[in-house]
C-alpha cells in the first residue's frame, strides 16, 4: 500500500518541489496550506507522515504540531519539520514541540528523502 504523507505549507513553489519529489518516489501527498487546515487533515486522513512547515499562517507548526500529538489517534505519526529556521537552538523547539525530525530549508532532495525514508520504516 502506498504510504500517504501530508505537507504542511503555505508556500506554493515549495509544495510543488515536495509535491514533484515525494509522488517521483512513489508516495501519495496531501496537502494544507496553514496549520489549523493540517491538524484537521491530520485526523481526517491519519497519514503514515507529516512535513511540517513552522512559519505558518492560522496557526504555526510548533502549535500544530502540539495539538496532533495531543490527539491519541495521531500521536504515533511522525513528524518532520521542514523549516527555513536555521539558527542555533531552532531544531530543539521543533523536538520540544514534538517533531520527530528536523531538515532546513533550502533541503536537498536526497536528504529530505532519506529522513522520511527513515521515519518511514
Amino acid at each position: 500500500m502506498m504510504k500517504r504523507i501530508l505537507v504542511i505549507e503555505d508556500q506554493e513553489d515549495n509544495r510543488q518541489i515536495m509535491r514533484d519529489l515525494l509522488t517521483s518516489a512513489g508516495y501519495e501527498m496531501i496537502e494544507a496550506v496553514d496549520g489549523a487546515q493540517g491538524v484537521a487533515l491530520a485526523a481526517e486522513h491519519k497519514p503514515d507522515l507529516i512535513l511540517m512547515d513552522i512559519q505558518l499562517p492560522v496557526v504555526d507548526g510548533y502549535e500544530a504540531t502540539r495539538r496532533i500529538k495531543a490527539q491519541p489517534a495521531l500521536a504515533a505519526i511522525p513528524i518532520i519539520a521542514v523549516t527555513s529556521y536555521a539558527l542555533s537552538g531552532d531544531d530543539q523547539k521543533a523536538f520540544a514541540a514534538g517533531c520527530d525530525g528536523y531538515v532546513t530549508k533550502p533541503f536537498s532532495p536526497r536528504q529530505l528523502l532519506a529522513k522520511v525514508r527513515e521515519h518511514l520504516k
